[in-house]
């Protein structure tokens, strides 16, 4: 049974995440509300290590959530049913571009879905921005905002944002590493 759900959670994901890897995120977001097969944790883990290592995000993150769900199989499921609607997809857009490559209906449609891609990507880093600054766990409203800060973490994201943007030539797998020491270190 779990194999079936990974199958149609993932593919329902691979589906309609249309913009990359970021617009994976709300998707996931709501399989951690629905499953107990991964926590909000767990997803900015997933969301750091896949941004950190080879290959797209949502496949990374797919595997990761596959692997913690049934362990092997379900990653092999997970990541399976997260590429096959492209491969479908791509399959089918190929052959119908080939011919109504100059429709305006065509090319209204692809210009439709940029905004809409936009939009799933946005409201991905928008979460895990708040995820990753402050204690969104502790966000209930009856708390006082200095509960829900993370000063440690937008001290440091503010030294990063600066460090990057004055030194622009520093490759960002040093920043990476410098990520990961600090947070062992000083574990925010």
């Amino acid at each position: 049974m779990i194999f079936l759900q990974l199958f149609w959670e993932f593919f329902k994901t691979g589906l309609f995440a249309v913009g990359g890897g970021l617009a994976t995120i709300p998707f996931l977001q709501e399989i951690t509300q629905k499953y107990p097969w991964f926590t909000q944790n767990d997803l900015l883990d997933m969301i750091a290590i896949s941004e950190s290592t080879p290959g797209p995000m949502g496949v990374n993150s797919a595997t990761y959530a596959g692997f913690h769900a049934a362990g092997i199989p379900g990653s092999l499921v997970a990541t399976c049913s997260l590429v096959l609607p492209s491969v479908i997809v791509i399959i089918l857009v190929y052959r119908a571009l080939d011919r109504f490559k100059g429709s305006k209906l065509v090319q209204d449609g692809f210009y439709g879905l940029r905004p809409a891609s936009a939009g799933l990507i946005f409201g991905a880093i928008f979460e895990v921005f708040l995820a990753s600054l402050f204690h969104t766990e502790l966000w209930t409203g009856l708390g006082s905002l200095a509960d829900v800060i993370n000063a440690p973490a937008i001290c440091f994201f503010l030294i990063l944002s600066l460090a990057i943007w004055k030194l622009p030539r520093i490759h960002p797998i040093i920043f990476i590493a410098i990520g990961a020491a600090c947070g062992i270190v000083f574990h925010f």
